[in-house]
C-alpha cells in the first residue's frame, strides 16, 4: 500500500482535528463550528506544520453541501416552496441588489475595476447555505414558516448566482477585461449553424436549461425516485436502501450539474423534495444524517484552510468595512424586506439573522473573478476573511435578535397604550394585521402537566390527557401541529422546550409532571435536567430508543423512562404466555377513550 494518501490524510487530518477543536468550543460555550474553522486554518497553508490537500478538500465538503441540502429537500416540499414564493422572491433579489451595490462602492472606493467590484458586491450578497441550516436545524426552525422562508430566500439566491456564473464570463470577454469559456450549448450553436447568441442569448440558454432540469425532476423525477426507493425498501436490505439514497442524492446533483448546468446543490435540493412526497423521505433522512454532518464540517475545515490570518494585521479597516456589509448591511436590508411584506417581527428577525454571514458560493464567486483577472487577491482575501468573521459572529447575531424581539415588542404596546383614541380604521387595520406566527405567552395553569413534542407518541399520550380532563399543556415548535393543536382547543407553547425560557413560560415551578416525548435522547436529558433544577419533586417520564438512553435520562433526573422496544417485547410475551402456560386472559389494556394510531402510520418527522 503506498504511504503517499492524501484523500486519507485530508480526512483523518481535517476530522480529528475539528473533533478537538469543535469540543473545545463546545466547552467554551461557542458554536462548534468557530472550532471547525480554526482546524482548518491550522491545517491551510498559511500556518506550520502539516498542511492538508487544497484541491480535495473542497471537493469533499462539496459532498457535504449535496448531502445537507438533500436532507433539506426531504423537509421541503414543493408546497412549502410555492408558499413562500411571494416573499422570498422578490425579497431575495432586493437584498443581492442591496448588498452588491455596497460590494461595489466599497471596491470602486479601493481603486477596483468596475467588473471587479461587481463580483466583490455579488459575493457578499448570497449567504451560506450550510450555516443557514445548521442555525436553523439548532434552533429546530426548519419546518417553521420562519424556515420555510429563509430557506426559499436561500434557494432563489442560489438561482440568481448559477445565472451569475455564466455571465461574469461572457461580461468579461465582451468587455475585454478577460476570457472564458462560454455556456457549452451556445457555443454549439455557434459552431454548427454560426449562430452568435451573445449575453441574452447565453441568459435565455441558461434558463431553459435549468426550467428543462425542474420540468423533469417534477414530471418523472417525483414518480422515478420515490417508486425506486420502495422498491428497495422491500428488499429488506438495509445496506442497499442506504446505498440507494446516497446514490440518488449524489447521482442527481451530479447529472444536473453536468447536463443542465444547475449547481450541485440545487440538483440534491429538488432530488429530496420531490422524495420528500414517499413516505421513506424520513427513513432516508435517518440514512443520509451520520455521512451529511461528517461532510458537512469538511465544508467548514476547507474554508478555514483557504484563511490567511496575516490579512487580519495587513488590512484590518477594508475587513471592517466588508464585516460591515455583511452582517449589518444585509442584515438590515432583510428586516426592513420582511416588515414591508406585514410579516411578524419574529420572522423578520429570524430572516435578517440567518442571511448575515456568506459562504460557499461567495467562494465560488471569489475564485471565478480572480481566475478571469477581473478581482485582485486582495478581494478574495477580503471575501474568506469575511466569510470565516461572519460566520463566527452568526450565532452572536442571532442571540441578540432573539433578545431585541421582546424589547420590540414591548415598545410597540407601548405605542399602542398611548394612543388616547384610536380611530375606527385605525382599529380595524389592527383586527386585520396577522397575529404573530410564534407568539407565546405565559400559562396560566398550575398542577398542570407539561408534555413535550406532539408527534406519533405524543399525541397518544396528549388525547388520552385531553380524555381524562387532565390540566395541560403541549410544548411544539412544528407550525403544522401548532396549529392542529389549537384547532383543537389544546394549549399550546411554540419554541424549543430546551430553552430555559420555553419552560419558565410552561409555569415548571408550579407543574406535577413533565411528560418528554420527543425522540432527540441529547435534547431529553438537557430538558429533564433543567426540570429537576426548578421543580425537584416533579414527575418526569420520557422515551429512550435504548439501555444506554435509559441510563442518561435516569442520571439527568427522569423518574420513569419507557423504551419502545422493551414495552412491545413485554406485550408479545405477555400475549404468547395466554397461550403456552395458559396464563389469565388477554386483556386490552387501552380504555375506551384512549386514542391509539392508525394503522401504519407515517414515519414520524421529529
Amino acid at each position: 500500500m503506498p504511504h503517499d494518501t492524501p484523500l486519507i490524510s485530508t480526512i483523518v487530518g481535517g476530522l480529528v482535528l475539528a473533533f478537538i477543536f469543535g469540543a473545545f468550543a463546545h466547552r467554551l460555550r461557542m458554536p462548534p463550528l468557530v472550532g471547525y474553522l480554526i482546524a482548518g486554518v491550522l491545517v491551510g497553508p498559511h500556518t506550520p506544520g502539516y498542511v492538508a490537500d487544497q484541491n480535495l478538500a473542497p471537493e469533499l465538503a462539496e459532498i457535504g453541501v449535496i448531502l445537507l441540502m438533500f436532507g433539506v429537500g426531504l423537509h421541503f416540499s414543493l408546497k412549502d416552496l410555492l408558499s413562500v414564493r411571494g416573499i422570498a422572491v422578490p425579497g431575495a433579489i432586493v437584498q443581492i441588489a442591496f448588498a452588491t451595490l455596497l460590494g461595489w462602492g466599497l471596491g470602486a472606493f479601493m481603486g477596483w475595476p468596475t467588473g471587479g467590484s461587481l463580483v466583490f458586491g455579488l459575493a457578499l450578497s448570497v449567504a451560506s447555505t450550510v450555516v443557514l441550516l445548521k442555525a436553523l436545524q439548532e434552533r429546530r426552525l426548519v419546518e417553521t414558516e420562519r424556515g420555510r422562508i429563509a430557506v426559499g430566500w436561500l434557494i432563489v439566491e442560489d438561482l440568481a448566482m448559477v445565472l451569475a456564473l455564466v455571465l461574469i464570463p461572457a461580461a468579461a470577454s465582451i468587455g475585454g477585461e478577460g476570457h472564458a469559456p462560454v455556456e457549452p450549448l451556445s457555443a454549439g450553436l455557434n459552431r454548427l449553424f454560426g449562430l452568435d447568441l451573445g449575453i441574452g442569448g447565453m441568459i435565455a440558454m441558461t434558463l431553459v436549461k435549468v426550467a428543462l432540469f425542474v420540468a423533469l425532476m417534477l414530471v418523472f423525477g417525483r414518480k422515478l425516485i420515490p417508486w425506486t426507493m420502495h422498491r428497495i425498501a422491500h428488499t429488506g436490505s438495509r445496506e442497499l436502501f442506504r446505498l440507494g439514497v446516497l446514490a440518488i442524492a449524489l447521482g442527481v446533483a451530479f447529472g444536473a450539474a453536468k447536463l443542465f448546468g444547475v449547481s450541485l446543490a440545487l440538483g440534491a435540493f429538488f432530488a429530496g423534495m420531490v422524495l420528500a412526497e414517499s413516505e421513506l423521505s424520513h427513513r432516508a433522512a435517518q440514512e443520509s444524517l451520520p455521512l451529511r454532518d461528517a461532510f458537512a464540517v469538511l465544508f467548514f475545515v476547507s474554508v478555514g484552510m483557504l484563511f490567511d490570518p496575516n490579512i487580519l494585521i495587513d488590512r484590518p479597516l477594508p475587513i471592517l468595512a466588508t464585516i460591515f456589509i455583511i452582517v449589518i448591511g444585509k442584515s438590515v436590508a432583510a428586516l426592513l424586506i420582511v416588515l414591508a411584506f406585514k410579516k411578524p417581527l419574529g420572522t423578520a428577525l429570524t430572516i435578517s439573522a440567518s442571511l448575515g454571514q456568506i459562504g460557499e458560493f461567495s467562494f465560488i464567486l471569489a475564485a471565478l473573478g480572480v481566475e478571469l483577472g477581473l478581482l485582485p487577491e486582495e478581494g478574495r482575501d477580503l471575501i474568506l476573511a469575511g466569510a470565516i468573521i461572519s460566520i463566527i459572529l452568526n450565532p452572536l447575531l442571532f442571540f441578540l435578535c432573539e433578545r431585541m424581539r421582546p424589547l420590540l415588542d414591548g415598545a410597540k404596546r407601548e405605542d399602542v397604550v398611548a394612543d388616547p383614541a384610536p380611530d375606527a380604521d385605525a382599529i380595524a387595520a389592527q383586527e386585520e394585521m396577522p397575529p404573530e406566527d410564534d407568539e407565546v405567552h405565559p400559562t396560566a395553569l398550575s398542577g398542570h402537566a407539561i408534555l413535550v413534542g406532539y408527534g406519533r407518541v405524543g399525541s397518544i399520550v396528549g388525547q388520552n390527557l385531553k380524555s381524562s380532563a387532565t390540566p395541560f399543556l403541549v410544548i411544539e415548535d412544528s407550525d403544522k401541529r401548532i396549529g392542529e393543536l389549537k384547532a383543537q382547543g389544546i394549549e399550546t407553547l411554540a419554541g424549543n422546550a430546551v430553552m430555559r425560557e420555553t419552560l419558565d413560560l410552561a409555569n415548571l415551578s408550579g407543574a406535577r409532571s413533565i411528560a418528554i416525548a420527543i425522540p432527540n435522547a441529547f435534547e431529553a436529558c438537557r430538558i429533564a435536567e433543567q426540570a429537576r433544577s426548578v421543580n425537584p419533586s416533579i414527575l418526569i417520564v420520557a422515551r429512550a430508543h435504548s439501555d444506554a438512553e435509559v441510563d442518561e435520562l435516569t442520571h439527568y433526573g427522569a423518574d420513569t423512562v419507557i423504551m419502545g422496544e422493551r414495552e412491545i417485547a413485554l406485550g408479545m410475551v405477555d400475549r404468547l404466555a395466554q397461550v403456552h402456560h395458559e396464563s389469565v386472559p388477554y386483556e386490552d389494556r387501552h380504555g375506551p377513550d384512549t386514542i391509539m394510531p392508525t394503522d401504519d402510520p407515517p414515519p414520524e418527522r421529529e
